[in-house]
């Protein structure tokens, strides 16, 4: 077999894109936990034990939590050889095996997969440069999207559309504004500044008020019958598109304007979902924004290099529920109060991407670094990003969601870490008995969404921070320098280690430190079995940080050193 460097020197090609993502989803949660995979002279060996089918596929690099590195095509076993498979004989493979595993059969998987695959293609052929924006730049550098789901790229919706409004194609656009007589706008806002910003984004005649629209979302709205006769009598203006340009961030519907983001209602299923803000939803984050005002106090003095971006306001249009949550909108804060001077925001999912796609990239930040210097940023990003976590969890009943596209790693002009900014109350909940009191107060409806229990939030958390960020991005550090990737979980170790001394060692941390599996959320058995994302379930990976671990790997590491 070839010898091939650890780190992806190019861009791979859509279809190996698409095969590599579905054999993560397939050895996470299907064959890893049934153990029938298994690494043998640099190639990864995988079982499909219900179809009675063997692939294999090319090893790059292995990887302590199993989220291995691919590269090249995926073969199947027949007999005493092997041939290769297309992208889409691949997908039909899992599809059967999957189809057997809970027998019934899902006809939306494949049509997924091929509009997955279709995203990925139009990213890579019709991507444009980047502009000199180098936030901007990570947030629309997500060509290949989330590494673990099975179609992270597919879209509803017309794709020459998705071409006009999507990150990945450097789209940047106009909104559309409304004005609405002041008896049709439903809003709540905790902010008096970012009410005023949102009215001063387009001039209205008198006696009206502002709303803006994503200009996509109004295509797919505007002909609901309530709103076209508020239309026809007046108490609706279409004002048209105009004013300040706005940035699709990476969730697509999630825009950045000046200091501020917009998060829009998009009709649209983008992976598992339909992006539209509920009606709870927008009353439950101006209530989150609330609620959490005090927690975050706290977490600001005891952790100041972290910050969460708020998101004070929503407004809409109070017709029937269509309408009210098809314009329905989420304002976020900016980055202009809680950013440091010097301080560049990057999407941590552009950081630990495993292509390098944009200037964000962790083989940029860190080119030219050595060994200790990589290890050196490496820690101080983790105590940037782990003790806030775990404080709001153990001392809050707090549970954030700081997976990679929820985390802006701040960098100065040297690219190390310096500040960690999180982003979208959509994702974070309360532990319901520790805050039934509070939770009383709000509508059923808006308070169940609002609520984990405990176990169910330690998982939601542990998942997050740990298998989704942490492991990913320790996958891209570990790619410049492959003998360093016991350090680097070591040092996440040390980093659980010191938040647990500090703190009187809480029993889930000791638990962590002892080493218990690690829940990995299910993406692909959810998307098969059509659940909402809230019902995805989990399986457990071995831990990385386990001392018997860690132990083997500096063991390894010693002896390739020696060679």
């Amino acid at each position: 077999m070839q010898s091939l460097p650890p780190a992806a020197t190019a861009v791979p090609r859509a279809d190996h894109v698409v095969a590599h993502t579905l054999l993560n989803c397939l050895l996470r949660e299907v064959s890893g936990p049934e153990h029938q995979s298994a690494v043998d002279d640099g190639w990864l060996l995988l079982r499909l034990p219900r179809a009675g089918v063997l692939l294999r596929v090319e090893l790059r690099r292995t990887a302590l939590i199993g989220a291995h590195r691919f590269i090249g095509p995926v073969f199947q076993e027949h007999g005493e050889f092997w041939s290769e498979l297309t992208w889409h004989e691949l997908a039909d493979q899992v599809r059967r095996e999957l189809a057997l595993r809970s027998g019934f059969e899902n006809e939306e998987f494949l049509p997924q997969i091929e509009s997955s695959h279709e995203g990925v293609t139009r990213a890579l052929t019709r991507s444009r440069p980047a502009g000199p924006d180098r936030f901007l730049e990570s947030e629309q550098a997500m060509l290949f999207g989330h590494r673990f789901h099975p179609a992270p790229k597919s879209r509803t919706e017309n794709r020459d559309d998705w071409a006009a409004y999507a990150p990945e194609s450097r789209a940047a656009f106009q909104l559309r504004y409304l004005a609405v007589r002041p008896e049709l706008l439903a809003e709540e806002s905790l902010d008096s500044e970012i009410t005023a910003l949102l009215d001063e984004l387009c001039e209205v005649p008198d006696g009206y008020r502002l709303l803006p629209a994503h200009p996509w979302q109004y295509s797919m709205v505007r002909d609901n019958p309530q709103f076209q006769a508020a239309l026809e009598r007046g108490d609706v203006i279409d004002l048209g598109v105009g004013g300040a340009l706005f940035t699709p961030t990476s969730s697509v519907r999630t825009l950045a304007g000046p200091d501020v983001f917009l998060k829009f209602s998009l009709n649209i299923r983008i992976t598992n979902c339909l992006r539209k803000n509920a009606a709870y939803e927008m009353t439950g984050a101006v209530a989150l924004t609330r609620l959490l005002a005090p927690v975050l106090a706290d977490l600001a003095v005891r952790f100041p290099g972290a910050a969460v971006l708020r998101e004070p306001a929503f407004r809409t249009l109070a017709m029937d529920l269509p309408v009210y949550e098809g314009f329905g909108l989420i304002v976020r804060t900016g980055l202009s109060d809680v950013l440091r001077p010097g301080v560049t925001p990057l999407m941590a999912a552009a950081v630990a991407d495993e292509y390098a796609t944009s200037s964000a990239h962790i083989s940029l930040l860190l080119e030219d670094a050595d060994d200790a210097e990589i290890v050196s940023w490496w820690a101080a990003y983790l105590r940037l990003l782990v003790p806030p976590v775990l404080a709001a969890y153990l001392d809050h009943g707090v549970v954030l969601e700081p997976h990679l596209q929820n985390v802006l790693i701040g960098v100065d002009a040297a690219n190390q870490p310096v500040q960690v900014l999180f982003r979208d109350l959509e994702g974070t909940k309360l532990v319901d008995e520790l805050h039934a009191e509070t939770l009383a107060g709000l509508p059923a409806d808006v308070a169940g969404p609002m609520t984990y229990d405990a176990q169910r939030g330690w998982d939601r958390v542990v998942y997050c921070l740990l298998v989704n960020h942490i492991s990913d991005l320790l996958g891209a550090v570990a790619d410049l320098s492959p003998e360093l990737e016991g350090r680097l979980w070591a040092e996440v170790r040390a980093v659980i280690e010191e938040h647990s001394e500090e703190n009187g060692r809480p029993p889930l941390l000791a638990a962590l430190l002892a080493g218990v599996p690690l829940p990995a959320k299910t993406n692909m058995l959810t998307r098969w079995g059509r659940l909402p994302d809230r019902s995805a379930g989990y399986v457990r990976l071995p831990s990385p940080i386990a001392e018997s671990v860690l132990a083997a790997a500096a063991e390894h590491a010693t002896a390739q050193g020696e060679r």
